[in-house]
């Protein structure tokens, strides 16, 4: 356990040192995604190969390292789920995309020992080839400051993140700083919270460093609740140190001795990296009482949730750590003042805890560089849908939603129509072709009624259905109300019956209206932040995409032919050879005819199981 600052600089130099003189680097990605696609294999195969040829090589950081040796380590997420798994090679910095287990001797046998690249492996796009990751449009196009560390170090290892700068913002923070002095440069910096709202961090800070009630407490919201989001699971899992030491800097500057995570049962990887963490660094001296032999302590806890959307909520959410039912309540009191345990509670969320021992290290007049004048920095994204490049991003606030979608998503997939794109998760709403040259930013966005919300960007052709969308979000909300407040409860529950009704065939006159009638109340009225934005994509799509919903309710079509109930089947009678193999095969009787002449289908009868498509031999029968 390190007792002083000098301790802790020798111990970080001898881990660069050591980190250095690891000449040769077989990173392996183990983010979810390659992992859901064999990484895990991958990576034991190169240790068996290595073995079985007698390669020098080692799974862990050597105290000694030798320069023939070849580190063998598996990472965080590279970012670029879609071409998955990834192995990059160092110090070329080669990138080796949709590796096989049969890849493996090849890689070992053409680039470790001989230095040659395997450029069937290799990413290309448009016929061009890349050989480096830093050269893909996809990351060439990014900034990665919260993401930096995951495709780089080993999130077990404490030792590779103090080799690569880890903790020297605590140690500034703790020796160079006064708790003034930390919460002036956070609110200088301009940085707002990542996790939906934007309101400045430094501000919040320095309303908890005001009170004179203690203790207090720092909370962080790692929930995640948003469906298709995941760029808190990654800092969690991959680079854990980095979101504890923004942390305990917070703490440092409000004055709170203790700090709790908040993270997802969903989420076991993510909370068995954490406690790891927790445990290195109190073993250090990084955590725990008299840090690095001064007067300041601080202690880290871990809570699981159960997976309530709602906890994602700040007062739901430190209900739910007291053992509570996790729900809203109404404000004021905010959370600055009657948070955890009724004290006050600095409550941010993970990305916002990961930029600031960046801002700590670089000053707020750096930080204030990238980004926008009212939104500094980088945010993070999750991209998928109907994209090419599907996977975790970053890029500075104020990137337009062209460069994201098609500088570095790549464009639409298998030659898909660009239709819209969903932001900002269940609280969010939708943006057409005419926003391409928006900027991604708190004001911009909320500007057309949309929001960054966690960061989730789902990208969507013109095969989907924009009543079904905004369907589909409004069946997770109505799912995940707590219930506490009338217009959230029963509001959300009329519009997901109106919804189910017109993508059911069944609109009537009247539906638009009342949607757009019922989702203001509840936009107006309800209880917290989440019901007030319940709404937001059914409202979205009603704004851009009307035509399509009175297409469902007046012409009982749907235009993208995505709505089961609104397709209609016929047979093409000059296709038909009156074989009667469809009516025969039909569940409900719905087609009749004679043997050698067209068969006909009765709309009526008809439940469009689609049976006769697949069994007519002559493809004679199709949807419209």
């Amino acid at each position: 356990m390190f007792k002083s600052r000098e301790e802790l600089q020798a111990y970080r130099n001898e881990s660069i040192a050591r980190l250095s003189a690891e000449n040769k680097r077989i990173i392996v990605c183990a983010g979810a995604g390659c992992v859901s696609k064999g990484a895990l294999k991958i990576y034991d195969k190169f240790a068996e190969i290595m073995k079985e040829k007698g390669v020098a090589f080692s799974l862990e950081l050597q105290k000694e390292p030798h320069s023939d040796n070849v580190r063998l380590k598996q990472s965080g997420c590279h970012g670029f789920c879609e071409i998955g798994p990834l192995v990059r090679v160092e110090p070329q910095g080669w990138l080796y995309v949709k590796v096989k287990v049969e890849d493996c001797e090849e890689i070992i046998e053409k680039t470790i020992v001989n230095g040659e690249c395997v450029d069937r492996l290799v990413y290309t796009q448009d016929g061009k080839v890349y050989r480096e990751q830093k050269e893909i449009p996809f990351y060439k196009k990014q900034t990665r400051m919260i993401l930096d560390n995951c495709d780089k170090i080993d999130a077990t290892v404490i030792d590779e993140y103090l080799a690569t700068g880890g903790y020297t913002a605590l140690e500034k923070a703790l020796f160079d700083m006064k708790p003034e002095d930390i919460v002036n440069e956070i609110s200088d910096s301009g940085l707002r919270g990542r996790g939906g709202g934007g309101f400045p961090a430094g501000r919040k800070w320095a309303q908890v460093a005001r009170q004179n009630n203690f203790p207090k407490y720092v909370v962080c919201n790692g929930d995640e609740g948003d469906p298709g989001a995941f760029m808190d699971r990654s800092v969690m899992e991959d680079d854990p140190h980095r979101m504890i030491e923004g942390m305990v800097i917070a703490g440092l500057a409000t004055g709170a001795n203790d700090g709790y995570i908040y993270v997802r049962a969903e989420y076991p990887k993510a909370v068995a990296r954490l406690n790891l963490a927790i445990k290195q660094a109190t073993e250090l001296g990084i955590l725990g009482d008299n840090i690095l032999g001064t007067d300041f302590s601080f202690h880290m806890h871990i809570n699981r949730g159960a997976g309530a959307f709602v906890c994602g909520e700040g007062s739901a959410l430190t209900a739910s750590i007291e053992g509570k039912r996790g729900m809203p309540r109404t404000k004021p009191p905010r959370t600055v003042e009657h948070g955890l345990f009724d004290k006050p509670t600095v409550l941010n969320n993970v990305e916002t805890y990961a930029n600031v021992s960046t801002i700590i290290n670089n000053g707020a007049e750096w930080y204030k560089k990238i980004g926008t004048e009212n939104s500094t920095g980088t945010k993070t994204f999750a991209l998928t849908g109907n994209i090419q490049n599907a996977g975790l991003i970053e890029v500075p606030m104020g990137t337009t939603l062209k460069e994201v979608i098609f500088d570095i998503g790549g464009g639409m997939r298998d030659g898909g129509e660009f239709k819209a794109v969903q932001i900002g998760g269940p609280s969010g709403g939708c943006l057409t072709e005419e926003h391409f040259d928006l900027p991604l930013d708190f004001d911009s966005l909320g500007k057309v009624g949309a929001i960054i919300g966690s960061g989730g960007l789902v990208v969507m052709d013109k095969k989907t259905c924009m009543v079904e969308v905004a369907r589909f979000f409004m069946d997770f909300t109505q799912r995940e109300s707590c219930g506490k407040c009338v217009p959230c409860r029963e509001g959300t529950k009329r519009m997901l019956e109106i919804l189910n009704r017109i993508v059911d065939g069944k609109g009537e006159d009247g539906d638009i209206e009342l949607l757009r009638e019922l989702g203001e109340t509840i936009s107006k009225t309800a209880l917290c932040g989440l019901g007030k934005t319940a709404a937001g994509p059914v409202l979205s799509t009603l704004k851009y995409f009307e035509d399509e919903y009175r297409a469902h309710i007046y012409d009982k079509k749907c235009p993208a032919g995505a709505c089961q109930k609104l397709k209609t089947i016929v047979i093409d009678p000059e296709l038909c050879k009156g074989c009667s193999k469809c009516a025969r095969n039909c569940p409900v009787n719905a087609i009749s005819g004679e043997i050698k002449k067209p068969f006909v289908i009765d709309q009526k009868k008809c439940i469009k199981c689609g049976a006769c498509i697949s069994n007519c031999a002559f493809k004679a029968i199709k949807e419209i």
